[in-house]
C-alpha cells in the first residue's frame, strides 16, 4: 500500500516579511502567517486523513502546528529536531543582500545552499545528513497507507526533494523556494518515493 507524506512550510514570520535569514532564530508568525496556517489546516483536515503530525521544534513551526490544530487537524503534534531549518550561525538576522557581500558563492548562485560552511553554524553536509536521517526514520515508521504531515522549513523540504529525486541540493535550490504554508506531497511505497505535487498552494 502507498503512504503519503505532506511537507508543509511554516506560515509567514516577521523575519520573512523583513527579508532576514532565520535559521534557528525564533521569529514569530505574522497575522498573515497565522491566516495561512489556518487555511492549510482546514485544507488538511478536509482533504486528508492525517495519522501523524510531525513538527520541527522551532517556534514558527510550533505556532503553525497550533493554528492547524485550531483549524481542525486532529493528529497530536510530535516534535522532531531533525526537521529544523539549517543553523545559519553568524548569518542569522542578516538580509540576503548583506550575505551576498560576505559570500561570493551566494552572490553567484543566488541561494544560501551554495554557502557550504557557515561561521558558528551548520555545514551544508551536516544539514543534509540530519534531514535525510529524519526523512528515512519517518518513512521507516510509516505503516502501510498512513498519511503523515511534517511542519518544517524551506531548507528541509528542498533537501528531501533532492534526496528522493537524486539531485544535488545546491542545484535544486535556486529553482524552487517553497511558499509559506505550501504543501509538497510525496507518495511512499516501500523504498520507492515519488513527488505527487510540489508546493501546492490552492488552499491559500
Amino acid at each position: 500500500m502507498t503512504g503519503r507524506v505532506l511537507l508543509v512550510r511554516h506560515g509567514e514570520t516577521t523575519w520573512n516579511r523583513d527579508g532576514r535569514i532565520q535559521g534557528w532564530a525564533d521569529a514569530t508568525l505574522t497575522e498573515t502567517g497565522r491566516e495561512q496556517a489556518r487555511a492549510v489546516g482546514a485544507h488538511l483536515a478536509d482533504g486528508h486523513d492525517l495519522d501523524r503530525l510531525v513538527v520541527s521544534d522551532l517556534k514558527r513551526t510550533l505556532e503553525t502546528a497550533a493554528e492547524l490544530r485550531a483549524a481542525g487537524v486532529a493528529a497530536e503534534p510530535e516534535r522532531a529536531r531533525a526537521w529544523r531549518e539549517r543553523d545559519f550561525g553568524d548569518l542569522q538576522g542578516l538580509t540576503r543582500t548583506a550575505i551576498a557581500t560576505r559570500h561570493p558563492e551566494y552572490h553567484r548562485e543566488g541561494s544560501l545552499l551554495a554557502v557550504r560552511s557557515v561561521e558558528g553554524g551548520e555545514s551544508l553536509s551536516a544539514f543534509e545528513t540530519r534531514v535525510r536521517e529524519g526523512w528515512e526514520r519517518l518513512v521507516d515508521e510509516l505503516d502501510g497507507d498512513e498519511t503523515a504531515a511534517v511542519i518544517t522549513h524551506g531548507g528541509p523540504i528542498r533537501a528531501v526533494l533532492a534526496a528522493v529525486t537524486g539531485r544535488e541540493l545546491a542545484a535544486l535550490a535556486p529553482e524552487f523556494s517553497p511558499a509559506n504554508c505550501g504543501v509538497t506531497e510525496l507518495a511512499v511505497d516501500g523504498a520507492a518515493c515519488s513527488v505527487v505535487d510540489r508546493d501546492g498552494t490552492d488552499h491559500l
